[in-house]
This record gives structure tokens, sequence and C-alpha cells, in this order.
């Protein structure tokens, strides 16, 4: 069976200041578990999300979504200077695609 907290964005890194790896939680970023082992810090990380979640539900605290299981649309505004938009709308004419092609090529990248 799969919990909730197992469908959040964990990662475990090194931190060079406390010489031990950190576990992180994207949908939690106040919480971290450190350890001397990776496989340590990714479950220290998942048993305090675990009990965060816990202690949320129980006082009424909404928890938030995992993004793994938020819906995107696949649009966003941006904003950019009015230099660098006309570089864009001139690349993309020059290429023979539109702008939105070109911009979602270089966000890919």
């Amino acid at each position: 069976m799969v919990r909730e907290s197992d469908k959040y964005t964990y990662r475990v890194t090194w931190s060079e200041e406390d010489e031990m790896f950190v576990g992180l939680c994207t949908e939690f970023p106040s919480l971290s578990w450190l350890s001397d082992t990776r496989a340590d810090a990714l479950q220290g990380i998942h048993r305090i999300v675990r009990s965060c979640i816990k202690d949320m539900e129980h006082t009424g605290e909404k928890v938030p979504p995992a993004i793994s299981t938020k819906r995107y649309s696949g649009k966003f505004m941006v904003r950019v200077p009015p230099n660098v938009h006309r570089g864009l709308a001139i690349e993309a004419a020059e290429s023979g695609v539109s702008l939105n092609r070109i911009v979602s090529v270089k966000l890919a990248q």
C-alpha cells in the first residue's frame, strides 16, 4: 500500500557544513534529517514527514498536496525585458517557428 507521504518529492544530498547526508522533502521545506548514510537520511526524512502530516491532520491544518499528484496546464506567464522578448521573436521568425516553440525549447535545455 502506498502512503500519501510516499508520493512526496524527496532527495538526499551531502551537507559539507554538517559533514553528513541531509534528507529533504520539497513539499515540506522546513524539515530535514541528518545522518551518516544516504539510506538513513532518506528513512529519517520519510519518518518526520509522516509525523508532521499526522500532527497537521490532528490539528486540522491543511496538508500540502504532493507535487507528483498535481495537474499542470502547461501554461505560465513569464516577464522578460523587452530586448530579450525582441531577440526571441527574431530568433523564432528566422527559424520559422512560433515564439512559444523557441521559448519551450530553451526552457527544456
